[in-house]
C-alpha cells in the first residue's frame, strides 16, 4: 500500500515545513497527483487524516488532491494528453508530465 508511505510523506514534509516557518497551526495542503501516478488520491486523504489525528499542530488541516492529467508529446510533432497511440502517427507517445505528486500550497496560522 503506497497511499500509507505518500500520505507519511505529505505529513512529514509538511510538518517540518510548518515548524521551520513558526506555525502555530496547518490549516490546508494542496497536492496535484499526476494521473499516471497510479495513487488513489481519496485514500491518500484518509490515511493522512489517520495520520495527522494526534498532533495539535494539524487539529484542522485539510488535505486537498487534484488529480492531473497526463501529457504527451510525439517525435512527430503531436502533444496533448493521449497516453497509449498518437493521433498524428499511430505509435507510442512519450509521456512528458503526469507522473508527480507535487506539494503545491500550504497554509499555516502563525502567532504574532
Amino acid at each position: 500500500m503506497h497511499e500509507y508511505a505518500i500520505a507519511y510523506d505529505l505529513y512529514a514534509t509538511t510538518r517540518k515545513t510548518a515548524i521551520e516557518n513558526n506555525a502555530s497551526l496547518v490549516k490546508k495542503v494542496r497536492v496535484e497527483v499526476g494521473k499516471m501516478a497510479m495513487v488513489n488520491p481519496n485514500q491518500v486523504v484518509f490515511l493522512f487524516d489517520a495520520i495527522k489525528e494526534d498532533d495539535p499542530l494539524f487539529s484542522n488541516a485539510v488535505l486537498e488532491c487534484n488529480e492531473m492529467p497526463p501529457q504527451t508529446r510525439c517525435p512527430c510533432g503531436y502533444s496533448g494528453d493521449e497516453m497509449f497511440v498518437c493521433p498524428g502517427c499511430g505509435s507510442l507517445p512519450e509521456l512528458v508530465k503526469g507522473r508527480e505528486i507535487v506539494v503545491t500550497s500550504i497554509e499555516i496560522e502563525v502567532d504574532d
